[in-house]
């Protein structure tokens, strides 16, 4: 790479820059607030759908919404994975909101890796809450 590249770039490295701050502000107090209200048995137990017992509509909107920003805690977490920022938790947030086939057999691999698991144990004993329960 050039310093003519990077010179005539100015403007994707400034937008590039504050993406990064940005997305490692923003982690630094979602993460945390996520997964301290995650209940201890999260991973092992069943959940019931999200706002089962409402209209359809409303029930549509929420589900839609629920995906869009688990794909952008996704997309954010890919991003951390290069700049500063909590990539693999945001990773796995985006994760346990998105709706799609084998998302636990995914989760559960990225949960079972100690540095991910140890981290969001120290989240939540900061907080006074027990540990997750990892399958």
């Amino acid at each position: 790479m050039s310093w003519e590249w990077l010179k005539g770039h100015e403007s994707l490295l400034l937008w590039l820059g504050a993406l990064s701050l940005f997305t490692f502000a923003a982690s630094l107090w979602l993460i945390p607030f996520l997964v301290v209200r995650m209940e201890s048995d999260y991973f092992i137990r069943g959940h019931e759908p999200l706002c089962s017992r409402r209209n359809r509509l409303v029930r549509w909107g929420l589900l839609a919404g629920k995906n869009a920003l688990g794909l952008l805690l996704l997309l954010a977490g890919i991003v951390m994975l290069f700049v500063p920022g909590q990539g693999l938790l945001t990773i796995l947030m985006g994760l346990a909101l998105l709706d799609f086939p084998g998302r636990r057999q995914l989760q559960l691999r990225v949960l079972r890796h100690d540095v991910v698991k140890r981290s969001l144990n120290w989240i939540r004993a900061r907080k006074g809450k027990e540990e997750l329960i990892i399958p």
